[in-house]
């Protein structure tokens, strides 16, 4: 543990260090592909950069055909976007990382996607198991309308926006609840705000006596092995492109069987306090 510790402080510094000798603007990026390709499409949204037409939502830096400004982009693990902020002008944070660090993504950001996007996150189980009644079930707990009020109201900024299209109350009529009484499902989650959507949904399966086991991850791999391991029944963390390429690229089957939310990316401020230095003025 003290090794893993110290590498990952020594890789922490290495990018520290390119940071503060970078000549150009610097803005740190997710690297994973799809959300990458996300940050990417937000720049290229506003005029910032422009994009190989080809390069759709798993677009990377290379796919880059124009970039006026010289932008310089460092591509980090999601989850340590935030940790460098302060070493670049900009940062795209992935919404649930920027609430963990304390970011309200509607009023602290200076670009942000609007909730109309194919990113939705979703609930997520193994192919095979999205018909059982442990699957639906829990895919009519976090249909509910209190699941609905509790995004709402909880996310009224506009960071989480729900889209549940077939409100329930909760329970599914063709589920033998009497049947999944005593059991416990499993989920895999984000902490925020995945872990606290499923909660509600929690309380609302306690009714029938039935355990919602909710495991929180705070990577972006570990929730879909342990799914597709079935060491976990579910997961809720990412949204479909993730997912998707995800299947594509690991051999896994994951489907997706509720989309919940859309939690919209969004650039921050690091060095630059405004878009001045990206050519945006208002």
């Amino acid at each position: 543990m003290k090794k893993l510790t110290a590498v990952l402080l020594a890789a922490l510094l290495t990018l520290t260090c390119a940071f503060a000798f970078a000549d150009g603007l610097t803005i740190a990026v997710p690297n994973d592909t799809t959300n990458e390709a996300r940050a990417l499409l937000l720049l290229a949204a506003s005029g910032i950069i422009k994009l190989d037409e080809n390069a759709g939502i798993t677009a990377t830096v290379a796919d880059i055909t124009d970039n006026p400004l010289g932008i310089e982009f460092y591509e980090v693990e999601a989850a340590n976007v935030p940790n460098v902020l302060v070493d670049v002008d900009y940062a795209i944070i992935n919404n649930n990382y920027a609430l963990d660090a304390g970011f309200s993504p509607a009023s602290d950001s200076l670009l942000i996607e609007n909730a109309e996007s194919p990113y939705v996150n979703v609930l997520s189980v193994k192919e095979g198991s999205e018909n059982t009644d442990e699957a639906k079930a829990l895919i009519a707990a976090l249909s509910s309308q209190a699941v609905a009020d509790f995004i709402n109201q909880t996310w009224a900024d506009g960071s989480v926006v729900c889209v549940i299209e077939n409100i329930t109350d909760g329970y599914d009529p063709t589920v033998n609840y009497e049947a999944l009484a005593g059991k416990t499902i499993s989920v895999a989650a984000s902490p925020t705000p995945h872990a606290q959507v499923l909660a509600v949904a929690k309380d609302i399966l306690a009714q029938k006596n039935i355990t919602l086991d909710i495991i929180e991850f705070s990577d972006y791999v570990q929730p879909n092995l342990v799914v597709e391991s079935g060491e976990v029944f579910a997961n809720y963390f990412a949204h479909i492109p993730y997912q998707d390429n995800f299947n594509e690229e690991n051999g896994t089957h994951l489907v997706n069987v509720l989309g919940i939310h859309v939690e919209p990316m969004a650039l921050y401020g690091g060095r630059q306090a405004d878009l001045t230095a990206l050519g945006i003025t208002e």
